[in-house]
């Protein structure tokens, strides 16, 4: 909440005299009026009668001055309260029923800055609320396109499949297919659960202390047969006992996810390097290939969901990988950057919280 300005504390303080001089004019408007009716009809000599007749004039008079103040004062509450009131929960209203390009009207004015405040704090929730809606908005409209594909390779092909006398390498070739764009499909719906489950704080880290090098080296080696068969030289510069406090689990997602990308994006005869170096803050994990690269533009908007830069490889991913890895780290509370160069390739470097043993000689 923001702290009243000076020039705010003034304006109140000034209300508060003006209010308060204006009770002490009009208490000293009728005591002075009592005497005065006092005076007029008895002079100095004062009797019940006449007493009773000054405090009845005065009373009436009392009266009137109050119909006059709260006249002014039910003004005052239709103009300055009653109509910023209404303007507010009218906004509130539309917002609440999903039209989230309503905005509270600037409200100018002494007395206003209060109701100014609340306005603000409105528009910027429908602010937030619109990108929320326009994000949620375009994460069907691409689930919807990208399920398409498969699906609709796995239609065509299942009607393939029930044409007679296919040869038996037809059909396994068909057959393949299917399964194929199945498993492109499972694994869609695996990494959108995975992701919302990060982003609605479903996932918590459950930190333990292990050794990175060795957590890399396990995953590289998963990737064994794609680098031999693509003939991809591995070169790796892994520091020993670089031993890392984190969730295990989800830092093997971050990995999996990068080796994925290196081997997919070189081409035969490229190379993937590893490279594990820590101080006694971060582990620096660096995975560069020699593939493809992209240019700045693309480099910008790939941990976006969905994104493709690549549509070449498109079938081989689904643009929910690197926002899985981007989720990862900042729940993790590390660093991801990437720089590439087209036609050069791609350097992924991470940034990882570590305990405070040092590394050791870099074998």
């Amino acid at each position: 909440m923001k702290k009243p300005t000076f020039r705010r504390v003034i304006q109140e303080f000034s209300s508060f005299l003006l209010f308060f001089l204006s009770v002490g004019f009009v208490v000293s408007c009728c005591m002075m009026l009592f005497l005065k009716v006092l005076s007029k009809e008895m002079g100095l000599v004062y009797t019940t009668d006449n007493i009773a007749e000054a405090a009845k004039i005065t009373f009436l008079n009392v009266v009137i001055i109050t119909v006059l103040f709260k006249t002014a004062d039910f003004i005052r509450r239709k103009i300055m309260v009653d109509k910023p009131v209404k303007m507010i929960t009218d906004t509130a209203e539309k917002i609440m029923n999903g039209d989230f390009s309503a905005r509270v009207r600037r409200m100018n004015g002494s007395g206003m800055e209060g109701f100014h405040q609340i306005g603000e704090s409105i528009n910027a929730m429908a602010e937030e609320l619109s990108g929320v809606e326009t994000l949620r908005t375009d994460f069907i409209a691409n689930v919807s396109h990208e399920m398409k594909t498969p699906l609709a390779v796995m239609q065509n092909y299942g009607t393939l499949l029930q044409t007679p006398d296919l040869s038996e390498e037809t059909r396994i070739e068909y057959a393949k297919a299917i399964t194929d764009a199945s498993r492109r499909l499972a694994d869609m719906m695996t990494n959108i659960l995975k992701l919302n489950r990060l982003e609605n704080q479903q996932i918590y880290p459950n930190p333990t202390t292990f050794d990175l090098g060795e957590q890399l080296c396990e995953s590289l080696l998963q990737y064994e047969s794609t680098w031999e068969r693509k003939n991809i030289e591995i070169e790796t510069h892994i520091a020993e006992n670089v031993r890392v406090c984190a969730d295990a689990e989800l830092l093997s997602l971050v990995w999996n996810n990068l080796f994925s990308n290196a081997f997919k994006f070189t081409e035969d005869g490229g190379k993937v390097t590893l490279t594990l170096t820590a101080d006694q803050t971060y582990a620096t994990v660096k995975v560069t290939d020699t593939g493809c690269g992209m240019s700045a533009e693309v480099g910008s908007h790939i941990f976006e969901k969905f994104y493709q830069g690549d549509t070449s490889h498109a079938t081989q991913g689904n643009g929910l990988g690197l926002p899985l890895v981007k989720r990862v780290v900042d729940i993790l509370q590390g660093e991801i950057g990437v720089e590439s160069a087209v036609g050069i390739g791609t350097t992924f470097t991470v940034r990882i919280r570590r305990d405070h043993d040092g590394p050791k000689e870099a074998r």
